[in-house]
């Protein structure tokens, strides 16, 4: 049995992924009429009340993958080529795979930083295109330098993630069916698309 805090993947009608939504948000969306299918592995069985003139109890499915209808921030905007995703450590640490992109090191996210490269006193953006996942230890030696200045090689270039990959970030225990289910959204190029394919390879 899944734990109770499994997301829930919701789509727009077409299965364009929207959010993570936990099972009472699912519920909500079925009672209200708004699922107008659902897709992957079934996750939890709810049981209500008994109905009064049939005496069954009444049960409510909810799949990993819900796609729904109703208003939902404007499509063209998630996939336009402007669109630029929230950006927050946890989301960078993940696209970076809680790797340090100087020493290659994976470390736990309380000693991880975020590293501007090229740095903020010169101009440098707090931006997906200019920010990596640094340990403490390389943030602090490469400090308010570049990384030629610094010495230090760059191990991946830093990018800004579709909308689809963001939810890919910034889900908990993705299922194997959701993961499925999102990396068919990713582009062709996306590293985040190789990193995965590396990582389910034997």
């Amino acid at each position: 049995m899944l734990p109770l805090n499994q997301q829930v993947l919701r789509t727009d009608l077409a299965g364009m992924p929207l959010e993570w939504v936990d099972y009472r948000t699912a519920a909500r969306l079925y009672f209200l009429g708004q699922v107008a299918y659902s897709c992957g592995d079934p996750l939890f069985l709810l049981r209500g009340g008994i109905n009064a003139a049939t005496q069954i109890q009444s049960r409510l499915l909810i799949h990993s993958i819900i796609a729904t209808v109703g208003l939902h921030r404007s499509l063209n905007k998630l996939q336009s080529d402007d669109y630029v995703p929230p950006l927050s450590n946890r989301t960078l640490f993940q696209r970076d795979d809680h790797m340090c992109m100087y020493c290659g090191q994976r470390f736990s996210p309380r000693l991880l930083s975020r590293d501007h490269v090229r740095p903020s006193s010169k101009g440098g953006e707090d931006h997906w295109n200019n920010l990596v996942t640094a340990c403490i230890r390389c943030n602090n030696y490469k400090a308010g330098r570049s990384p030629e200045d610094a010495g230090m090689e760059l191990l991946a270039v830093p990018f800004t993630p579709t909308h689809a990959e963001y939810v890919y970030l910034m889900g908990r225990n993705v299922l194997a069916d959701q993961m499925e289910f999102l990396r068919a959204h990713f582009p062709r190029c996306s590293p985040l698309l190789r990193r995965l394919g590396r990582e389910s390879r034997p």
